[in-house]
């Protein structure tokens, strides 16, 4: 990620026109995420498809790609993927989905950029988990590996044929890390 801007507010930086790749905050500090390949870009796809499925078989959370979620004077950070329970979403008094979500996902998915290094994906995981979010999924293509971090565990790794579940997110949603990476 390249440093754009320093010493801004969370409020000046919400009034930012919206760039690709997305723009992003932390702290005073505006960064840009790095662009993504095709890798990336199916992985992605793949993803939330397989999340998204889970989601409506059981209707307890919903699925959202590269949505920036708040978090109050610190941070508006935007995963590849999240995944919010059903009712934690916030809304409108109208009912609809809300355009800013002030809440920390639930599951967080990040995808590795094709020169983005492990210990700079753990350092992300790890903000996000000092943010409030209960699992955060770290999928590292050149590695053929996932990984898993929650608050106050050890990450987990899993490769070939392990299978990766999100219970605590999202009851029988599983998937066998070869089958994710075949898909390339």
């Amino acid at each position: 990620m390249a440093t754009v801007q320093t010493r801004l507010t969370l409020d000046r930086f919400l009034k930012l026109p919206e760039q690709k790749p997305y723009l992003e905050f932390l702290d005073g500090v505006v960064t840009q995420k790095r662009s993504g390949d095709a890798t990336q870009g199916c992985l992605q796809v793949v993803i939330a498809t397989w999340l998204g499925e889970a989601c409506r078989a059981t209707g307890a959370a919903r699925v959202f790609i590269e949505l920036h979620s708040h978090w109050p004077g610190r941070a508006s950070l935007c995963p590849d993927v999240s995944v919010y329970r059903v009712e934690r979403i916030p809304t409108t008094p109208d009912g609809y989905i809300a355009e800013d979500f002030w809440t920390p996902p639930d599951l967080a998915v990040e995808i590795a950029a094709p020169d983005e290094l492990s210990w700079e994906l753990t350092s992300r995981a790890l903000t996000l988990i000092d943010l409030d979010v209960k699992t955060v999924m770290l999928v590292e293509p050149r590695q053929e590996r996932i990984r898993l971090a929650r608050p106050g565990q050890e990450t987990v790794s899993f490769t070939g044929d392990d299978v990766v579940t999100v219970e605590d997110v999202l009851p029988g949603f599983s998937f066998v890390v070869r089958d994710l990476f075949a898909a390339l």
